[in-house]
């Protein structure tokens, strides 16, 4: 993916021939500018730039790229201003679930807030099960939602895997009845730890019910409980439980996915649409 922050920073130093005075016209730092430059070179697989003691030339493949820059820079400056300049206030629905809210303000939300002042965006937390309901009903234009299978009328963004987890040295999971944190009814991750607890198992003993993912890590770091936590929320006072050694519910990998309400789809949606496309390497890696 060609993001648009490298292709600026990239075109400043093809037009200046330097990287310190390229850093200068982005205000960016020039090791930033230079990381940058590294990440664009990953990206398309090849090296875009000559350096020796005059400055900077561009290969043949930089060159190619700078034609294919400056349409994409186009591209989007019609864009932000074709929404800009809209004379009718847009809203947009977004439903997203309460547990990831950080990472999607961060990766993406704020900048799209930031772009688009023209637009409302309208953000609505909730777990996902009932996302799904309430985009059936109307109430939003798109939604991210969690599930354990493939998406059918929506589309995956990334999987996020799930691991029992306890307190580092802790007592809470050798219980005869496992006290346990979870999400809150009609959450998938919920859902599927009554669904696969077999007969044979431990009974459970929900102490906590929050959709609050900093509550259900502080209650197992403080021993109180296990919980299913996201493996990159999973800290150094935790330790991971197989579920099998210590008669636990299986617990699937989980989809993260876009859905959308075919009836309120605007220019301005699929520029969101789009934007949490671009942010699905950093979403997956989130880390709060």
């Amino acid at each position: 993916m060609l993001k648009i922050e490298l292709l600026e920073s990239f075109i400043a130093v093809a037009e200046c021939g330097n990287m310190s005075k390229a850093a200068d016209k982005v205000c960016r730092t020039q090791s930033t500018l230079s990381l940058q430059i590294k990440k664009l070179e990953e990206v398309v697989g090849q090296s875009l730039l000559l350096r020796d003691n005059k400055g900077t030339t561009l290969t043949e493949a930089g060159l190619t790229l700078l034609n294919y820059a400056y349409k994409m820079m186009q591209l989007n400056s019609q864009a932000i201003n074709e929404l800009k300049d809209c004379q009718n206030r847009e809203i947009i629905r977004l439903g997203v679930p309460t547990d990831y809210i950080g990472c999607y303000l961060n990766s993406c939300l704020l900048e799209f807030i930031r772009e688009f002042t023209c637009i409302e965006l309208m953000i609505d937390t909730d777990v996902s099960g009932n996302l799904y309901k309430r985009l059936q009903q109307g109430e939003f234009d798109l939604i991210v939602a969690t599930h354990w299978q493939p998406p059918i009328n929506g589309e995956l963004l990334f999987s996020r895997r799930f691991y029992w987890v306890a307190a580092k040295d802790g007592q809470a999971h050798k219980r005869n009845t496992v006290p346990m944190a979870l999400y809150p009814e009609n959450c998938p991750i919920r859902a599927q730890v009554f669904a696969n607890h077999q007969l044979n198992m431990r009974p459970i003993n929900v102490l906590l019910s929050t959709p609050s993912p900093q509550a259900l890590c502080m209650a197992v770091e403080n021993d109180l409980v296990i919980a299913p936590i996201a493996e990159f929320r999973i800290t150094e006072r935790m330790q991971i439980l197989d579920p099998h050694e210590y008669g636990l519910p299986p617990l699937p990998i989980f989809n993260e996915s876009l859905y959308l309400n075919p009836e309120t789809q605007t220019a301005a949606t699929i520029q969101l649409i789009a934007l949490l496309k671009a942010n699905v390497e950093h979403l997956a890696d989130a880390e709060l």
